[in-house]
């Protein structure tokens, strides 16, 4: 049996070995346990993640690994056999005519709810200045990193882009840009080369202020203040249109997840009122490709990034730095733990960042592996270049369901309690909405439950990608035979990331409760 406790839902794997300790080893196990134990205090910060439970695995957890890769190879088995070349464009969907009614209210509502976008991040800037300094008691830190970047991402994924004219920043643009018609154009043109870098590396930035920023509202209020800033100037030197596509951040990040959705909005070819289109998930993506390797680069940050955030707190890679790497330090801090601990913990710092940075470009070189040993297999007379862009959006369900298996119980214990936040917002003893009271009291999930359903999620996913993959190879390539060769790679691929997605979350976390 495997036990740990988990940041995000508590499993575990590992036994612990007997350590056996004599009189001359005891200088040194002093020295380790000191560093080990300053080494917790510093990861202390992420402690609003962590359940604080045990759990007992009903089964080891090379079962469950075994299992879902097992899931996977059948259902890639399934597909290869059942999938034809000549029924791809035989996609059921349901196309619902919206009233006239219903569309004159939504348009009169348009400015209002955009409005209140606005407000709501002015709201989350002045909460975070003037407001509670206790991040569970403000308002700005639920609202910001749970409702926004969670749980509204994950509606959008769901439902659709409505982020594209729900985006407060580009309100503020486009407010400016009436009164001063030059600033909707900007100063220069896009570069055709900069693509999606830009915000490739605002999300990277975005990622590292989330892990290792300092969490508290002010600072993220500062963080949201020079956002804004960057934005409405960006705006407007290189274009409202071409900055709120390229290069904010959440814009692509939306985009990139709303290629799921189950719903899409259509405009009749007869007249120009729009329809509602609900249709199976996850088929659009079968329908473009990202002509560019910065949309693949982003899609693979937001791939290593979940990854990094579920290893870097985990026993191991603390235990990896803090003991395994340490004496390899000792000739540059000293031997003395605590004299050597602000050196280190500078140290590691750098060391994490680099690991961060360096993450994507492991995944982009062996996804590009696997992608060249898929030409190879098959003789293809598509470039490696065009077959990574080609089949780079099958990646999209994995991102999805890492994110959601990572992240959904917080979305479960903190995002409820934005009830009692709205009505005291500042944290100081409002009750505007009379829910002040409602759900204070801490709700610890189940952690069986969230392990299994983490388990589900992944496997899940990786389903997916290997149906969305094996469509695009039989768009591709026409054959049925060329199309499961071509496969074969992937699917060892996708076998890994379940394996590594999965290992990742039954690591013990290093960090207290």
């Amino acid at each position: 049996m495997n036990q740990c406790t988990s940041k995000r839902a508590p499993y575990a794997t590992q036994s612990k070995p007997a350590l056996c300790v004599n009189a001359q080893s005891m200088p040194r196990l002093i020295k380790y346990l000191g560093l080990i134990a300053l080494s917790l205090l510093y990861c202390n910060a992420s402690y609003g993640h962590s359940f604080g439970q045990t759990y007992t695995l009903p089964v080891p957890l090379s079962l469950y690994l075994y299992g879902s890769a097992a899931a996977l190879a059948v259902s890639f088995l399934v597909f290869g056999y059942f999938l034809r070349a000549d029924n791809l464009q035989a996609n059921s969907s349901i196309r619902l005519n919206i009233p006239n009614a219903l569309i004159s209210a939504l348009r009169s509502a348009k400015p209002w709810v955009q409005g209140f976008s606005v407000f709501m991040l002015l709201l989350c800037i002045a909460t975070g200045l003037f407001g509670n300094r206790n991040p569970y008691g403000n308002f700005n830190m639920t609202f910001f990193w749970v409702i926004f970047v969670l749980a509204y991402a994950y509606f959008c994924a769901l439902t659709g882009n409505s982020y594209q004219w729900l985006n407060p920043w580009k309100i503020l643009s486009d407010g400016i840009g009436r009164f001063y018609k030059p600033y909707q154009q900007g100063l220069f043109n896009w570069p055709a080369r900069l693509n999606y870098w830009p915000a490739t590396i605002l999300y990277m930035v975005f990622i590292w202020l989330e892990l290792f920023g300092t969490a508290t509202p002010l600072s993220l209020s500062k963080y949201l203040l020079a956002y804004t800033v960057l934005n409405l100037l960006a705006a407007g030197l290189v274009g409202i249109r071409n900055w709120y596509k390229y290069g904010e951040l959440f814009s692509v990040l939306l985009m990139l997840l709303s290629k799921m959705s189950f719903v899409c909005r259509r405009t009749a070819k007869e007249n120009t009122e729009p329809s509602a289109v609900i249709q199976s998930p996850f088929i659009r993506l079968n329908r473009s490709a990202p002509s560019e390797l910065s949309l693949l680069a982003f899609i693979l940050c937001m791939l290593a990034s979940t990854a990094f955030d579920g290893l870097h707190e985990s026993q191991l890679w603390i235990r990896t730095f803090w003991v395994d790497l340490n004496p390899y330090f000792q000739p540059y801090v000293g031997t003395n733990p605590f004299s050597a601990y602000p050196k280190l913990r500078t140290l590691y710092l750098i060391y994490q960042t680099m690991c961060l940075v360096l993450l994507p470009l492991i995944y982009f070189l062996i996804y590009y592996g696997f992608i060249a040993l898929s030409k190879y297999i098959v003789n293809s007379s598509f470039t490696s270049k065009q077959l990574a862009l080609h089949f780079a959006y099958s990646l999209l369900p994995i991102v999805l369901a890492y994110h959601l298996s990572h992240y959904y119980p917080l979305v479960q214990t903190q995002g409820i309690k934005i009830i009692s936040l709205a009505s005291d917002p500042f944290g100081i003893g409002m009750n505007i909405f009379a829910t002040a009271e409602w759900f204070r009291a801490p709700i610890i999930p189940n952690v069986e439950t969230v392990w299994h359903a983490q388990l589900g999620l992944i496997v899940l996913g990786h389903i997916m990608s290997v149906y969305i993959a094996h469509r695009q190879a039989l768009a591709l390539f026409g054959s049925k035979r060329q199309a499961m060769l071509s496969q074969i790679p992937m699917l060892i691929l996708m076998i890994a990331f379940t394996v590594a997605g999965l290992w990742i979350l039954s690591l013990p976390m290093g960090n207290p409760s």
